[in-house]
């Protein structure tokens, strides 16, 4: 398996919203532990204490409302999918309805990564 996936959109859309999901967590966790230690150089525990703080369902919640508007078609529908997914749990802490944003956010930057459009997953993720 490639790192860079380049999956069809058609078997990408044919994947479960949940499994996109899974996939886009661990992109914009990445994407944003990048970008912290790209700007600063404190020690990894305040990296963590950061990062912490932006992946967290209400600030992901947060995130895919700014970004909806600016969702294709076809990602809106991703986003949708995954928003009304069932998933089994919730993190602690968080309300029901942030965390099913923010599990449609994911399962959006899952579909653009597993789909190789990564211009497109940090147009999104830059743009606020």
């Amino acid at each position: 398996m490639a790192f860079f996936p380049d999956m069809s959109e058609s078997d990408a859309l044919s994947l479960n919203a949940l499994a996109l999901a899974y996939v886009g967590d661990a992109v914009h966790s990445l994407f944003v532990r990048n970008k912290l230690v790209t700007e600063s150089n404190v020690k990894a525990e305040v990296l963590h204490e950061r990062s912490s703080e932006r992946v967290k369902a209400s600030s992901q919640a947060a995130l895919a409302q700014e970004l909806l508007p600016l969702f294709t078609e076809t990602e809106l529908s991703v986003y949708h999918r995954g928003r009304n997914g069932s998933p089994h749990h919730r993190a602690k802490n968080q309300s029901a309805a942030d965390y099913r944003k923010a599990t449609g956010l994911e399962a959006v930057l899952g579909y653009l990564y597993l789909t190789g459009q990564t211009e497109r997953l940090l147009q999104l993720l830059t743009e606020i």
